[in-house]
């Protein structure tokens, strides 16, 4: 059986995979790293890029904490024992350049060892995803980014892509604002073993999904990093910040989680970009790329 010792060390060697993947693709910026630790059990590595020739601001973090859950937090896991230990790696980039997209990723692992005890059922589980927000969406690129998740999901359950993809377009959407996020990608959250899967199956899935990042974002970032823009491009890069941020304080579940847990507020907020606009009514010009870019946030897209 898996521990979370090995868990918690295979994703920090893929925190590290995704630094040296992203220095490389970036040329110019190189992660700063400030080791934490949390007032209740565990700790951390904080890694921040910025100000590089393409990545203005990013973060890959990685946690392993234990202690005791909140009432709140138990309620809304719905379990019944006190103790837990989470570890993860949790990535957003916010480049500098308005064609390149937003990326966030994120592998985690939960369990509550309280729960190991015979012929009782143990509380262990893997959550995740990774999505896109293009500032301006391409439609090659939406098919390229979901194509290569859909290859790395069809190794597993011939369900996995559909169900996760459907299961990122109802998470990462904007409800007051009813539109998605970006392009979507795929999201899932406590999946446990079960007669078709075992656990370690699950694992290496997450660990797949991980060692997506790198090649698929690279080849994203060199597809549009040469491309030129102009001042109206950049203003509405910093107006589609604005819905990044609004969906992270008010929505994500992550953020939540780490603040219910008096987890370290600066890993949690490291996902809001450096800059970002609220432009009052803003209605794009018809016809133009904005307006097109506000017609594919959308459920349902069928981009493989």
């Amino acid at each position: 059986m898996i521990t979370k010792e090995q868990i918690a060390a295979d994703y920090r060697e893929i925190q590290d995979e995704i630094c040296a993947a992203l220095e490389l693709t970036d040329g110019k910026a190189h992660f700063e790293e400030e080791q934490w630790e949390r007032e209740g059990g565990g700790g951390g590595r904080t890694r921040i890029i910025q100000n590089g020739d393409i990545f203005e601001k990013g973060g890959v973090n990685f946690s392993a904490v234990h202690g005791q859950l909140p009432h709140t937090m138990k309620k809304a896991l719905n379990v019944e024992q006190d103790d837990f230990f989470a570890t993860g790696v949790s990535i957003v980039i916010h480049p500098n350049h308005p064609m390149v997209p937003i990326i966030h990723m994120n592998i985690r692992y939960f369990e509550m060892p309280s729960s190991f005890k015979p012929g009782q059922q143990p509380v262990r589980w893997f959550g995740g995803g990774i999505d896109l927000t293009p500032h301006y969406v391409f439609e090659e690129d939406a098919r390229y980014f979901h194509g290569h998740l859909k290859s790395v999901c069809d190794s597993y359950p011939h369900d996995f892509y559909p169900r996760f993809k459907l299961w990122a377009d109802d998470y990462f959407f904007i409800k007051h604002r009813n539109e998605t996020r970006g392009i979507g990608g795929i999201f899932y959250d406590r999946l446990t073993a079960n007669e078709e899967l075992n656990l370690e199956q699950i694992f290496e899935f997450s660990k797949a999904i991980g060692r997506s990042f790198a090649p698929v974002y690279t080849e994203l970032v060199n597809r549009n990093r040469n491309k030129d823009f102009t001042k109206e491009h950049q203003a509405w890069q910093y107006q589609r910040r604005s819905r990044y941020a609004e969906f992270n304080l008010v929505y994500d579940a992550g953020t939540r989680f780490g603040l219910e847990t008096n987890g370290r507020i600066e890993s949690i907020l490291m996902s809001l970009p450096p800059t970002a606009q609220w432009v009052y009514n803003f209605q794009p010009v018809a016809g133009s790329e904005e307006e097109n870019t506000l017609n594919l946030l959308k459920k349902g897209i069928n981009w493989a």
